[in-house]
């Protein structure tokens, strides 16, 4: 059985491959829109569902107050750039400026979050509570991806 870390590894993938591809397209704006709309599902779904289910239960131990802080502070940089790039005409220099940050920042957050995060929580919580929070997750995940991509 996967445990939380496993859950939240296979939507970091989703989201790398989605930057990546989101930076590849050239012309074609309905393109742009479809794959941004997708990436923006998936970091939305992924940051509701993870906030819960990882962040909320480190956030309430000394030992992970600080990290969890720094991950959520990350969260709303992530979602102010998407909003950012909602904003702006896919036919741009400034939409591109905007998805090439957005990028970044995600790629910046997720290897730290991979590199950081996970080890401090996972010497925190049980391996029987990584797993139940894996399918809490995964539960609470396929919810928001509902809810976001009716958006």
């Amino acid at each position: 059985m996967e445990n939380i870390y496993d859950a939240l590894r296979e939507s970091h993938k989703r989201q790398r491959r989605l930057c990546r591809k989101i930076l590849r397209i050239k012309g074609s704006v309905p393109e742009k829109q479809r794959t941004f709309k997708k990436l923006w599902v998936e970091l939305e779904a992924h940051a509701a569902a993870e906030e819960r289910f990882l962040y909320v239960p480190i956030l309430m131990l000394d030992a992970g107050l600080s990290i969890s802080r720094h991950a959520l502070s990350e969260h709303h940089e992530i979602e102010e750039l998407c909003d950012e790039v909602k904003q702006s005409d896919p036919k741009s220099a400034v939409w591109r400026k905007k998805t090439k940050a957005l990028s970044e920042k995600v790629h910046h957050h997720l290897k730290e979050e991979e590199t950081k995060f996970f080890q401090v929580s996972g010497k925190i919580l049980s391996e029987t509570r990584k797993k139940r929070l894996a399918v809490q997750y995964h539960a609470n995940f396929e919810k928001m991806k509902k809810k976001f991509e009716r958006n």
